[in-house]
């Protein structure tokens, strides 16, 4: 029997190219933790290499880093908040409160990151060559804008709740991926979104920041049903500065207490 076990052990194989550890090393990467990374790689290279597969260059590395300050944080956002009051309700579970915040991360706050990713991607699978300047881009924008129109669907990217002329993260990154050589497909696709739309909608309104992060991340070759997790890794940061703020000086309890001071009870009316 003792036979058998063993020999069941030596059978099973679970391969990965993340990690693996012994009594004495760890790996990651294909590379020793100690002696390889640890101190000479930085945590955005490391995150982009843990999904990427393969080790992105500096110009990469810039424009992913810019991207994850960029969704840190923004303010007292239904996120914010959502941590702040779990911690005031429950301090003893960190983790809890920072789930919180980022069970939040959805189709109106921090999701908008990979819809814009994927929406962009759906129209790029359809066009076999790229232009060369912006009319191209225009016209392949001009007809994105009018089929999600036709359809009744919400272009993801556009609008700010706050940003009503401008988002000042749009022109930053943008301007950062074209220094690095990485404004590519789904970025310049994008901004045509940007230049055309009104004449569409009647109405001109900004690329927000969450939508440029994400067409920035598509062209960086990131898959785009996963970009929605970099947004919450980028979030993470954020949370965990509304925590520390929390303990130094409390928010949580003023917040409950002006909801549940202007309380009043409304009967329900009849369906």
């Amino acid at each position: 029997m003792a036979e058998e076990l063993n020999d069941q052990d030596q059978a099973l194989s679970f391969p990965t190219s993340i990690g693996t550890s012994d009594a004495t090393s760890i790996r990651l990467l294909g590379q020793d933790l100690a002696g390889d990374l640890m101190g000479k790689v930085g945590f955005g290279e490391l995150a982009y290499w843990l999904v990427a597969g393969h080790r992105p260059t500096p110009g990469q590395v810039r424009v992913f880093e810019t991207v994850l300050v960029a969704l840190a944080d923004h303010g007292f956002t239904p996120t914010a908040i959502a941590a702040r009051l779990t911690y005031l309700s429950a301090p003893e579970s960190l983790q809890g409160a920072i789930a919180a915040g980022l069970l939040g991360g959805g189709s109106r706050f921090l999701g908008v990151t990979e819809d814009c990713g994927r929406f962009l991607a759906e129209i790029l699978a359809g066009v076999e060559t790229h232009p060369d300047d912006d009319a191209g881009w225009d016209e392949i924008a001009l007809t994105a804008v009018r089929d999600a129109r036709a359809a009744k669907r919400l272009l993801p990217g556009l609008g700010h709740p706050v940003h009503k002329q401008v988002d000042p993260r749009t022109p930053v990154l943008i301007r950062i991926a074209d220094a690095e050589g990485l404004r590519g497909p789904h970025l310049r696709l994008f901004e045509a979104i940007g230049r055309v739309h009104p004449q569409v909608l009647g109405r001109t309104l900004p690329l927000n920041g969450a939508g440029v992060c994400g067409a920035a991340l598509a062209d960086l070759g990131l898959p785009v049903d996963l970009l929605r997790g970099f947004a919450l890794l980028a979030r993470t940061a954020g949370l965990l500065g509304h925590l520390a703020e929390e303990r130094r000086a409390p928010l949580g309890m003023e917040i409950y207490r002006t909801v549940d001071r202007n309380a009043h009870y409304v009967p329900p009316t009849a369906s």
